[in-house]
């Protein structure tokens, strides 16, 4: 009988070694111009690897089923800006959702990939057939059904995935950047699932803030404008893209290849190549260049505004401030000029009013209209001065008792 043979344990640091090649991760690029087979460095724990737009790399999944990887000069020309090969540490991610119209591209009637090789590369190998479902997230029998509903199209800008690499018959994820141009397969959340050229299954990012790049960055590249596309909360049955050949607007519908594009019902409120995918949202100003605070009629109910004088918005006379203070006295009018109304002047404020008429015992009193008709005979000629006064309301008959 063969007695077992007692194998020793290898030191930590053999096994610390062993761990960081395990997690390299394939189907990779980090130049501009590389191609199938190329040699290129893979992605380590804690990288992001920049993956070129054409170049398949090590590791991949499946052959290429790329059709199209170009995208027209100009069309990118607010999403890319000279290159920039510094890492992005502590960079959160620009996010944008899937539906976002113009962030993919391709040309009007034409897929950027051939989704039925895609298929049939996959299947045919049952060992990469599990690998690929098991990252993508979906059954194993239901790979084939799930790529037939995902959109072929480019990508219009820089984006961040998390891509997997199959080696030793299982998939290995890694960060990566994918380069503008990048055609994939575009799930109905309008985010994307697989790189046409290695197969690749993708994910969303994982935003680690203290990962560093690796790799040759590509003409136009910028940490500061990569960006990751965040899915959609619903199903979407239609993507607005960017017709490549014209710089126009595409509606390609979910799930198709390009036969059924045409013309968007709703266009985008920018053209093509205005419309920039990453802008940051603006700051809100501060200082001399804050809006003014508007009216008090357009304040809400409740909120406390200052005073337009910067005082303490108290009503004079409140006790707060004191007794109030004497008017001002008015000015002295033109010698012939009568002086101006004062605070005190009727509600017809500043109408001259007619001087009354001397009364008296030589002067006609005009009779009122309501005069009664039998008055004495007798009457004296000068009436006496109280029986029909000038100003009813300046004397009140006087109150007494008795």
């Amino acid at each position: 009988m063969r007695s077992p043979l007692r194998r020793s344990r290898p030191p930590l640091p053999a096994i610390t070694a062993l761990a960081s090649v395990l997690l390299v991760a394939g189907c990779s690029s980090g130049g501009a111009s590389g191609g199938a087979g190329t040699e290129e460095p893979t992605a380590a724990f804690g990288e992001v690897l920049l993956q070129s737009a054409t170049a398949q790399g090590p590791d991949p999944f499946t052959a290429s089923t790329a059709l199209t990887t170009t995208v027209a000069a100009g069309t990118t020309a607010r999403a890319q800006a000279p290159a920039s090969p510094a890492p992005a540490r502590g960079r959160a991610l620009r996010e944008v959702t899937g539906s976002t119209p113009g962030l993919y591209g391709g040309t009007r009637s034409v897929a950027s990939c051939d989704v039925e090789r895609q298929v049939a590369l996959l299947t045919e190998n049952p060992a990469k057939a599990r690998a690929f479902a098991e990252s993508a997230g979906v059954p194993e029998a239901g790979v084939a059904d799930w790529l037939r509903e995902l959109t072929p199209v480019l990508l219009r800008t820089d984006t961040r995935v998390t891509g997997h690499g199959y080696r030793a018959g299982e998939a290995v994820p890694f960060q990566a950047v994918l380069q503008t141009g990048t055609a994939v397969l575009v799930d109905g959340y309008g985010a994307p699932r697989v790189r046409c050229a290695c197969g690749n299954p993708l994910r969303s990012p994982v935003d680690d803030k203290g990962a560093a790049h690796s790799g040759r960055p590509w003409s136009g590249y910028r940490p500061d404008r990569v960006v990751a596309v965040t899915p959609t909360t619903t199903v979407i049955g239609s993507l607005v893209i960017v017709n490549l050949a014209d710089n126009t607007w595409i509606e390609r519908r979910s799930g198709s290849d390009g036969e059924g594009d045409r013309d968007p019902d709703v266009l985008p409120p920018c053209d093509p190549d205005e419309c920039d995918l990453v802008a940051a949202p603006p700051s809100p100003p501060t200082g001399r260049d804050a809006p003014d605070a508007p009216p008090r009629s357009q304040v809400p109910p409740g909120v406390p505004t200052p005073p337009p004088d910067g005082g303490t918005g108290r009503a004079p006379g409140d006790p707060e401030d004191g007794p109030p203070s004497a008017p001002e006295p008015l000015p002295e009018p033109p010698p012939g000029q009568e002086p101006p109304p004062g605070p005190d002047t009727p509600p017809e404020q500043g109408v001259p009013r007619e001087p009354d008429a001397p009364t008296g015992p030589d002067q006609d009193v005009p009779l009122p209209d309501d005069l009664p008709e039998n008055l004495p005979d007798d009457l004296p000629e000068g009436l006496p001065e109280d029986l029909f006064p000038d100003d009813p309301g300046a004397r009140q008959p006087e109150t007494f008792e008795g």
